[in-house]
């Protein structure tokens, strides 16, 4: 089920900037009072989240690999406790930072 946003609205029919999330089905109406305090709310219009190629879902699993980082020519760089930073992957000088 669809995840929708909502903002609760002033008497004049500002936002007043609190918003909150609701799972409901789509056949569902949308709410018009705040399910907790009862104050007047309307939907958010929010961009779709369509997976492919380069959306965040894919992007993550390419950047938590490192075999694939290297394959591309990046490297990784993981911070010590010391506060310098060790290569984890990649081609790059074995350590950066102070």
């Amino acid at each position: 089920m669809p995840i929708y946003v909502y903002e609760v609205i002033d008497k004049g029919g500002e936002g007043t900037g609190e918003v909150f999330e609701v799972v409901q089905s789509m056949s569902d109406d949308a709410l018009t009072k705040h399910p907790e305090s009862g104050k007047p709310v309307r939907r958010v219009i929010q961009p779709p989240n369509i997976g492919g190629k380069w959306s965040d879902r894919a992007m993550s699993r390419v950047v938590n690999d490192d075999r694939k980082l290297a394959a591309a020519g990046l490297t990784k760089y993981v911070k010590t406790e010391t506060g310098k930073y060790e290569k984890a992957a990649g081609s790059g000088p074995d350590h950066i930072g102070a």
